[in-house]
């Protein structure tokens, strides 16, 4: 008997697009591509039918424009996301407690302390989601949480995959090296020259040798490729921070990157909505092509939460950065957190007192 499966990673599918799709029934079947209709955009999320054509995120839209000429470009809606993606996160912490969101449409959660079948909970969270916002999801299951994401991406769209210990590592075998996170372009480029390929082709080198070519990146992926992953869900109670982070196509082009970080304070001020919480330290993070990260933090005198002042916070911090690399990461995170009713309870106080 192998490693209890208790973790399970979901991803909504092609998540904006399919809200737009749900909202406008007559765009299905359609390349739907959202991300605004202004060449000097970028591509925020695409549907599968648009993907068949080569677009992906990240991509600007005058490119997206000429790989996909029937498109049909849309200006994202942030609200509307936000309120369908709270109506998801309000049936997942229905069905466990232990939930980590990543994202506006990303979570993993814990189902170790739940009585069901993996197969069950798969059954019962798609259900509940589709009958609420007529939306699909891909879930992964396992037992870390490396393999749970990893699995949540092998079906899609509406997938399902189970990881289980007797399945490695040969399952991971036949699979592309980029699938393995902390292997971006360049380091695939570094591995390729070097005659590694596949999974099974990095299996085989030694741990020592990867640690030459990635210092301690090297160290995890000769684990995750192991099926080792010792990170366990934070639940949002846990964290003393809460933040928006994602990986992307590496990437120099400001344009592109400020729409992340515009893209990221909104989500940032749902979650801090959703929790009834603000904050005073905003935190830049960033990570070149060569996986270095570098981050930027300040204290602010006031407590903020609303998108607009972090989005503006945020540029003023992005653009005190050095960095010489393209981009494969940008993130925004906000700490030194208060509940909003604590504060005021503490201004009457003082009122009261002064």
């Amino acid at each position: 008997m192998g490693k209890p499966l208790n973790f399970l990673h979901l991803d909504m599918d092609a998540f904006y697009a399919s809200v737009e799709e749900r909202d406008n029934p007559s765009l299905k079947g359609k390349p739907v591509i959202v991300g605004g209709r202004s060449n000097r955009g970028i591509v925020t999320t695409c549907n599968y039918e648009a993907r068949k054509f080569g677009v992906h995120s990240a991509m600007p839209i005058f490119m997206a424009k000429e790989l996909c000429p029937r498109g049909i470009f849309i200006s994202g809606r942030m609200s509307r996301y936000q309120e369908v993606s709270k109506q998801v996160f309000t049936i997942l912490r229905g069905i466990s407690s232990k939930i980590e969101p990543l994202s506006i449409d990303e979570a993993y959660m814990d189902i170790s302390q739940i009585p069901l079948r993996p197969e069950q909970i798969r059954d019962l969270i798609k259900e509940k989601v589709y009958r609420k916002t007529g939306l699909t999801l891909s879930i992964g299951v396992s037992y870390n949480k490396f393999l749970a994401k990893l699995a949540s991406d092998w079906n899609k769209p509406n997938g399902f995959m189970i990881i289980t210990e007797e399945m490695m590592p040969d399952i991971l075998f036949p699979l592309s090296i980029k699938k393995v996170y902390g292997i971006g372009a360049k380091s695939q480029k570094k591995l390729n020259a070097i005659g590694i390929y596949t999974i099974e082709d990095l299996y085989s080198l030694e741990e020592g040798l990867l640690v030459d070519l990635f210092g301690k990146g090297g160290v995890e992926i000769y684990e995750r490729i192991r099926g080792i992953d010792r990170r366990q869900i934070e639940t949002s109670r846990e964290r003393k921070s809460i933040g928006v982070e994602r990986t992307f196509r590496p990437t120099r082009d400001r344009k592109v990157l400020m729409n992340y970080l515009k893209e990221f304070s909104y989500e940032l001020e749902m979650d801090l909505s959703k929790k009834d919480l603000h904050g005073k330290t905003l935190t830049v993070k960033i990570k070149d092509e060569d996986f270095i990260s570098h981050t930027k933090s300040k204290t602010y005198n006031h407590y903020i939460y609303e998108g607009d002042e972090i989005y503006s916070l945020a540029t003023a911090l992005f653009q005190d950065m050095v960095y010489d690399k393209s981009l494969r990461l940008i993130g925004i995170s906000l700490s030194n957190l208060l509940d909003k009713s604590m504060e005021q309870l503490s201004f009457f106080s003082s009122q009261k007192n002064g």
